[in-house]
C-alpha cells in the first residue's frame, strides 16, 4: 500500500483515481484498520491541513459528493469540524438535526437512514447513543458510513487526530509512553486511542478510580492503576478524559472536588511527567474537575491543537473513503 500524501501544492488527485484509499468503503472504528492504513490517513492529513493555511480555503476534490451529518447526541468540534472539512472539500452538504426531524414522531434509525439513502448520498456522517449504530447502518447501507462516535464503543476520528497531534509534536507514536486519566468506563474515546497506540506501538497506562475502571479491562493491553502518579510518572503524553455525567447513572465517586483532589491534572502533579510532555483532551473540558486551569491554559497544552488538527484528519479521511467507495 502506498502511504504517500497527495502533493499539497494543489488539489488532491480525483479520488475516483483509486491511488489512494482505504481497505473498507466506511470508517466504523480503529479496531479495522492496520498500521498501514492508519499512517496512510496521517499523512494525508498532513496535506489537508495545508490547504486550511491557504487564502482560499478550498479544493474541488469532492465535488459533486453529497455527505449527510446525521448526529443523535450534541456534538460541538467533531460536527463543526467535519462540516468544515466537507466544505473544504467542496462536498454538497447536509446537516440533520434530529430534534426537529422524523425521529421524534417514532421513526426508527434504520427508517431514517433507508429514507435518506433514497436521496442518493454518498457518506453519512453519524454520532448515535447506542453503541455498535454505525455498525448496523454499514450493513445496510450503500453509502460509506462515518462513525462519529457510538455510544461508549469507538470515535475514530477522535483518536486520528490525537495521533496526528501526537506525531506532529514527538516525530513518531512508536515507544511514547502515554498516560489516559479520567473516566474510563464510559470513554469511546479511551477504546479508540487504546487500539490505535497500541498498533502503532505507544505504551499506555491509562488510570480512574477503581468505580471508573471499565471491567475486565485487562484485557485491553494497557497497564492500568488508581494512581495519577504512577501514571504520570515519565509520561511523554498525558490525555485527560471528562467525566461523563450524562453517562452514569448513579454515584461514582463522592463528590466533584474530592474527584479533582485526587485525579485533577495539576501543575505540580504535571512535574512527574518528562520535560517536554503535552497535554491533551478531546473537550468539552470540566475545568476545575478532570484538569486544572493553569494546565488547560499552560504551555505543554496542545488541546487547541487537536481541534484544528481534527479538519485536517477529517478531510484526509473523507478524501480517502471516496476513493475506496469508486473503487467498489
Amino acid at each position: 500500500m502506498k502511504t504517500h500524501a497527495p502533493a499539497p501544492t494543489d488539489a488532491p488527485a480525483d479520488p475516483a483515481s483509486g491511488t489512494l484509499r482505504l481497505k473498507s468503503k466506511d470508517l466504523l472504528g480503529i479496531a479495522g484498520l492496520d498500521a498501514g492504513e492508519i499512517t496512510l490517513i496521517l499523512d494525508t492529513a498532513d496535506a489537508m491541513r495545508e490547504i486550511g493555511s491557504r487564502p482560499i480555503k478550498k479544493v474541488p476534490t469532492l465535488r459533486g459528493r453529497t455527505v449527510v451529518n446525521l448526529f443523535f447526541e450534541p456534538s460541538t468540534r467533531t460536527r463543526t469540524s467535519f462540516e468544515i472539512a466537507e466544505k473544504r472539500l467542496s462536498a454538497d452538504t447536509l446537516s440533520i438535526a434530529t430534534a426537529t426531524s422524523s425521529v421524534t414522531k417514532g421513526e426508527t434509525l434504520v427508517d431514517t437512514v433507508r429514507n435518506l439513502e433514497a436521496m442518493a448520498p454518498d457518506m453519512i456522517v453519524m454520532r448515535h447513543a447506542s453503541s455498535g449504530a454505525a455498525h448496523l447502518l454499514a450493513r445496510i447501507c450503500r453509502s460509506a458510513i462515518i462513525n462519529a462516535g457510538d455510544g461508549m464503543h469507538e470515535h475514530p476520528t477522535q483518536a486520528l487526530l490525537d495521533a496526528y497531534t501526537i506525531r506532529a509534536h514527538k516525530g513518531r507514536l512508536a515507544g511514547l509512553n502515554v498516560a489516559i486519566v479520567g473516566d474510563l468506563l464510559h470513554s469511546r474515546v479511551l477504546r479508540s486511542n487504546v487500539a490505535l497506540l497500541k498498533t502503532m506501538g505507544a505504551d499506555v497506562c491509562a488510570c480512574a478510580p477503581s468505580t471508573l475502571m471499565p471491567p475486565g479491562f485487562d484485557r485491553f493491553g494497557v497497564k492500568a492503576t488508581s494512581s495519577v502518579d504512577e501514571a504520570v510518572e515519565g509520561a511523554d503524553v498525558v490525555m485527560l478524559l471528562r467525566i461523563q455525567h450524562e453517562r452514569m447513572d448513579g454515584h461514582f465517586f463522592p463528590t466533584v472536588r474530592e474527584y479533582f483532589s485526587l485525579f485533577g491534572m495539576t501543575p505540580a502533579r504535571l512535574r512527574r511527567a518528562r520535560p517536554d510532555v503535552i497535554v491533551m483532551h478531546p473537550g468539552p473540558m470540566n475545568r476545575g474537575v478532570e484538569i486544572d486551569s493553569a494546565v488547560a491554559d499552560g504551555p505543554y497544552s496542545v488541546i487547541l491543537e487537536q481541534v484544528s488538527n481534527g479538519v485536517a484528519v477529517r478531510m484526509a479521511v473523507l478524501y480517502l473513503l471516496a476513493g475506496s467507495s469508486e473503487a467498489e
